[in-house]
C-alpha cells in the first residue's frame, strides 16, 4: 500500500517500505496542471506504475482545506 500526506509545498510518500518527498514543482511538471489541481489519484500515477485507484479523485486543493 502507498501512503501519500500532502501539505502546501509536496507529497510525502511511503512505497513499498521506502519514504520519499515529491516536491510541488516535480508534481507541476509531470502532470503540466497547477499543484491546488493536481489530485490524488494523479499523484498516485506518479508513484505507481499500475495503481490500484479506489473511490473519487481529490484535488489537492480540496484535501489542503
Amino acid at each position: 500500500m502507498t501512503a501519500l500526506s500532502f501539505d502546501e509545498d509536496g507529497v510525502d510518500v511511503v512505497y513499498e517500505g521506502t519514504e520519499f518527498r515529491l516536491e510541488k514543482s516535480l508534481i507541476e511538471e509531470a502532470t503540466e496542471k497547477s499543484y491546488p489541481d493536481v489530485t490524488d489519484h494523479e499523484v498516485l500515477k506518479i508513484v505507481e506504475e499500475s495503481p490500484s485507484l479506489s473511490g473519487e479523485p481529490r484535488r489537492i486543493a480540496d484535501i489542503l482545506r
